[in-house]
């Protein structure tokens, strides 16, 4: 198993819930991949969070500690509800359970795809990114 496999099902079983659960954040998970996507990639997400006042909580991400914890307010305050609402589109969601899903998973998906405290390469990134598309559109 390679280790992006091993990074997919990370991130996946770490999601864990119910069948509706699954679906729902199966589905928030897709969404977040084309907000990374369409912000121009994982670093990108994260300087614009970090502009917003959340670099302590990026950091823990990031590095190999605790992952501090983020509310869904501070999520919308950095990235904005035209963004969170796109995303709830892009999931099929409630807008108004995007910005506290998300506050949950993104720490999770940041976490996952920095194992050794830095983040990698783009190449890297975008490959993570897409096996985690596929394994969710199997």
């Amino acid at each position: 198993m390679s280790l992006l496999d091993q990074l997919a099902g990370q991130v996946l079983g770490s999601l864990g819930g119910g069948q509706q659960g699954e679906a729902q954040q199966g589905n928030l998970l897709s969404g977040v991949m084309a907000m990374i996507d369409n912000a121009g990639g994982v670093p990108a997400v994260l300087e614009q969070l970090k502009q917003s006042g959340l670099a302590d909580q990026v950091m823990s991400w990031v590095g190999t500690g605790a992952n501090q914890a983020i509310s869904g307010s501070q999520l919308e305050q950095a990235l904005g509800s035209d963004q969170l609402q796109q995303i709830a589109g892009q999931a099929g969601i409630d807008p108004q359970h995007v910005s506290s899903g998300l506050a949950s998973l993104l720490p999770q998906i940041i976490d996952q795809l920095t194992p050794h405290g830095e983040v990698p390469a783009d190449g890297l990134l975008a490959q993570g990114l897409n096996l985690l598309k596929a394994r969710l559109s199997a």
